[in-house]
């Protein structure tokens, strides 16, 4: 059934079921979605009036914001009935049934397609400018119009959104037609409506400010969300999705860069060594490695800044391998990530900390890898580490070689030691650091256990 929540008296005007204007209408429905807790979010705007309306939900869910222009392809003749839609990257629906019957020919419809996708091209040149469109694989998409009558420009654009592969698919407006709802609650997995009246005439009845939005406003609202530095991100080379996560852990919350391949086959959590964190350079070129390998990576940050400045904290490899146990359950219960198998890769006192969480949660963590490691801060719990390990040590840091070997001794599961040539404890010789990565890559490739993917 779809979500309707009841309005709150203090939000109209005098009484009246009417939104003040669309904004108003924003931030009421902002509140109703944000109550759903959906995962990594982006919110597709229907132009025009659904933009200020949407701009409203990214800014509380501090989500990307993008227009999603679908055109209506109209019958030959009666261009008001709609015989299916036209989106960017050459997406078209058809309501094959209604051609059938009206006996449409595919030239009909290839020139009503031809001149729609002229206004398509203009509208999204206007709006978005050089801007790449916002990639929804794998994330939660909410469209947001600003009402439904009929339903059709959001039906098609549900079925066009379907189309790009998003986790979830929500549905949000402030207001529908109870039974165009309940009609769209088939196309959508969710659809979060703030009213939906038996007895609907109109959208513009329930908005005592309901004046036209212009071009001008819908691009004012995408540039100032895009400025406000929204922190998902695409790389259309290689298909990645990254955004910036908050980890719950304990009594603090972790701040962390997820990245996402397309159909990955594992998830690999980073932990950091003493003195860095989630943005190291080294470990940041062996994520995008990975990530070309088809496996999604975590670099969070295991302490909080003011727990930070406390030296003690940066050795304390019980509290950091408790943190690489929240971040693992956090990736666990993310749909996006559901069901890959997850290794960990750490770096000095990250690799203690990895080797100790491995060892409480057990076959939870598929696969380690440790770079220039020190597994002697975990003596006493290597024993219990079932996990594949992988340990790499420079060939010229020979204090960390010995400590390595002497962990080799302790480990009771399959492991191996690699020796890179004329690197030192940093790895910061040419080649080195992309010896590691070759390295990770393949033990993780060679260990992960073939998986389903994440639930989609």
């Amino acid at each position: 059934m779809p979500v309707i929540d009841n309005m709150p008296r203090r939000s109209a005007r005098s009484g009246s079921k009417q939104f003040r204007d669309r904004r108003e209408a924003g931030r009421l429905l902002a509140e109703a979605v944000a109550r759903q807790r959906f995962d990594m979010p982006v919110v597709l705007a229907l132009p025009r009036g659904g933009v200020p309306v949407a701009a409203e939900i990214a800014e509380r869910l501090d989500a990307p914001l993008d227009v999603l222009v679908v055109r209506k392809l109209g019958c030959p003749g009666r261009p008001e009935f709609g015989i299916g839609a036209i989106a960017e990257g050459d997406i078209r629906v058809l309501n094959e049934p209604a051609i059938a019957r009206l006996g449409i020919s595919a030239e009909q419809i290839d020139a009503v397609a031809a001149s729609e996708t002229a206004e398509l091209t203009r509208r999204l040149g206007r709006y978005r400018g050089r801007r790449p469109a916002v990639s929804v694989r794998g994330r939660t998409a909410i469209v947001v119009d600003d009402g439904l009558a009929t339903g059709f420009t959001a039906r098609a654009a549900l079925e066009v959104v379907r189309r790009k592969e998003p986790q979830r698919l929500v549905l949000a407006v402030p207001v529908g037609s109870a039974d165009t709802v309940a009609e769209l609650h088939g196309f959508a997995d969710q659809v979060v409506c703030l009213r939906a009246p038996v007895r609907f005439m109109a959208i513009g009845q329930w908005y005592a400010d309901f004046r036209q939005v212009t071009d001008a406003e819908v691009t004012g609202l995408l540039e100032r969300r895009a400025a406000a530095g929204t922190s998902a991100t695409v790389d259309p080379s290689t298909d990645v999705v990254t955004d910036e996560v908050r980890i719950p852990a304990g009594t603090t919350t972790l701040p962390g860069t997820l990245s996402i391949p397309r159909d990955p086959v594992g998830a690999v959590i980073f932990a950091h060594g003493s003195g860095s964190s989630r943005m190291s350079p080294r470990n940041v070129a062996v994520a995008r490695e990975l990530n070309g390998g088809a496996l999604a990576t975590l670099l969070f940050d295991l302490l909080d800044p003011a727990e930070a400045t406390d030296r003690a904290n940066v050795f304390d490899i019980a509290l950091l391998a408790e943190r690489l146990q929240h971040a693992t359950r956090w990736l666990q219960r993310l749909p996006a990530a559901r069901g890959l198998p997850i290794a960990y890769f750490g770096a000095s006192t990250g690799a203690a900390a990895a080797l100790r969480a491995a060892a409480s949660i057990g076959r939870d963590v598929a696969a380690v890898v440790s770079r220039g490691g020190r597994p002697d801060l975990a003596a006493g719990h290597l024993h219990a580490v079932t996990a594949p390990t992988l340990l790499i040590v420079g060939g010229r840091d020979t204090p960390v070689i010995r400590l390595n070997e002497r962990a080799r001794q302790q480990l009771r599961c399959e492991n191996s030691l690699e020796i890179v040539p004329g690197a030192t404890h940093l790895f910061s010789e040419p080649g080195a650091m992309e010896r590691v990565s070759e390295l990770a890559r393949d033990w993780f490739s060679s260990h992960l256990p073939t998986s389903g993917g994440p639930s989609r």
